[in-house]
């Protein structure tokens, strides 16, 4: 029997509003919304301002600035996600760098680069080992704890080599690896920067520990009390956040094919700028590494761009500190969006 409803039922039923999945308001719930809208107004703008910014020379010269960048904010990100933050990824980005440099000159083996670029990651995993058990162990905030990280590492830097540059001296394998030009001058570090962003992106919303990093950074006591190693995922995530940092810390030597204790110096700033520009809440438990990474290809188009548009290089750190503050203010507005503070 076909039963037809009544015009007060319709009227009831259309008075109903089914909010849209592509609405204004379900896409700004999205982290990555607020970061592509600001990269793609930033580049039309740049392309505008500055012809030669569109240029395939600047393009390839803007991916690599992107992905040494963006390869520690995704780390960082997944740490603030998680509930922490590391502000030693640059003293790490120079102490990976460093160790790479030295060893594969001390190497005479054909793969003594491939060595050197292993233990130099070994090394920064270490140093997010000891960051993870100085927070969750001697219960110093992170904010503290990092940050005495980052200031021991670069005076030890400091004191080993009086301030000198190091140059590289050994095999070539990784360094083409890594930052070989290739056809069109692109880099291998741009595929290796989109391969991160896409791994741990996948990790981060397709598997258990990836849910178990929200729910840490989220809602630490309810982790907790549904079984979560709340100490293990914190720690590993300070351990990823090390990692990347000297990965993207030897790509820049092997580009460079030197060590100098002043490389990497603010970058820890640029990083957690990215991340919260790509709609990671800095009180954790929110975030994506795709809007992370966007992030980051907003900060190198400012870097880029400026120079470009006739700005002098030097007004940059004024303007990283605005678009700081600007994603700080949009960072409160989204937590109380998603959040419902």
């Amino acid at each position: 029997m076909l039963i037809v409803p009544n015009q007060e039922e319709i009227a009831h039923h259309t008075d109903k509003v089914i909010p849209s999945k592509w609405s204004f308001e379900e896409l700004r719930k999205v982290p990555e919304f607020g970061a592509l809208v600001a990269f793609l107004a930033l580049f039309i703008f740049f392309a505008i301002s500055a012809p030669q910014f569109f240029s395939l020379h600047n393009i390839t010269s803007l991916l690599t600035i992107i992905a040494e960048l963006g390869i520690m904010t995704v780390g960082e990100s997944f740490l603030i996600i998680g509930g922490e933050i590391d502000l030693s990824v640059s003293g790490v980005y120079a102490m990976a760098g460093f160790v790479f440099v030295t060893l594969a000159n001390i190497f005479t083996s054909p793969f003594g680069s491939l060595l050197a670029f292993i233990i130099a990651l070994l090394v920064s995993l270490l140093i997010g080992f000891i960051n993870s058990q100085v927070v969750l162990k001697g219960g110093i905030p992170s904010f503290i704890a990092t940050l005495g990280m980052m200031m021991f590492l670069q005076g030890i830097l400091l004191g080993i080599t009086g301030g000198r540059s190091i140059s590289y001296a050994g095999d070539r394998l990784v360094p083409i690896l890594l930052t070989g030009i290739m056809a069109y001058r692109f880099r291998p570090s741009h595929f290796w920067f989109i391969a991160i962003v896409v791994i741990f992106s996948f990790v981060l919303n397709h598997t258990v520990f990836g849910n178990r990093v929200f729910a840490t950074g989220g809602k630490k006591l309810a982790a907790y009390t549904m079984g979560v190693n709340v100490n293990r995922v914190k720690a590993s995530c300070f351990m990823i956040s090390s990692a990347l940092a000297g990965l993207s810390g030897v790509i820049a030597i092997s580009r460079f094919n030197l060590a100098n204790v002043s490389f990497g110096q603010g970058m820890e700033l640029e990083a957690i700028a990215a991340a919260v520009i790509g709609g990671t809440l800095m009180t954790g438990g929110y975030g994506s590494v795709i809007g992370a990474a966007l992030g980051a290809g907003i900060m190198g188009m400012v870097r880029t761009g400026l120079v470009m548009a006739g700005v002098p290089s030097y007004w940059y750190n004024a303007f990283v500190g605005i678009i700081l503050v600007i994603a700080a203010i949009v960072n409160l507005k989204l937590r109380s969006t998603v959040l419902g503070e």
